[in-house]
């Protein structure tokens, strides 16, 4: 996890944004790891200050993607990700391709998310955008 630090900052953005994607969504379709990557470029365009600045920011802004949270068992599993492992794999062309911005959005400018088993408050009463492989996402105007 920390040879990204060690990385050019374009390389380490993409490696924190596979991380991202591996951390919260590896075990999910591969729509549903790209929507996911969809939502973090939106999020990194919007510059919301709470979101974090760049795509590395984001990933790891405070509170955001419980899989940079020490206290979370996510981040453990970081540290834990075996060599050649075909999932992260997926993410790291999922991370380029959305830093080349050769990804499509399927969410429609989401910028929320959460896992369609659980319904945080925030998202109380509110229609999603979109579902895809379990992952609800929302847009930021229909949360207003």
């Amino acid at each position: 996890m920390s040879a990204a630090m060690h990385l050019p900052p374009r390389e380490a953005a993409a490696e924190i944004l596979a991380l991202t994607l591996w951390g919260e969504a590896a075990d999910r379709p591969v729509r549903a790891i790209e929507a996911l990557a969809a939502l973090v470029m939106n999020r990194a365009r919007a510059g919301v200050p709470h979101w974090g600045q760049g795509v590395a920011g984001v990933c790891r802004a405070p509170f955001q993607f419980p899989c940079w949270n020490r206290n979370h068992p996510r981040h453990a599993l970081l540290r834990e990700i075996p060599p050649g492992d075909a999932a992260l794999a997926i993410c790291r062309r999922i991370a380029a391709r959305a830093l080349a911005g050769a990804l499509p959005d399927p969410t429609g400018g989401a910028t929320h998310v959460h896992d369609a088993m659980a319904l945080p408050g925030w998202a109380l009463g509110r229609a999603a955008a979109a579902e895809i492989g379990g992952l609800c996402f929302y847009r930021a105007e229909d949360l207003g």
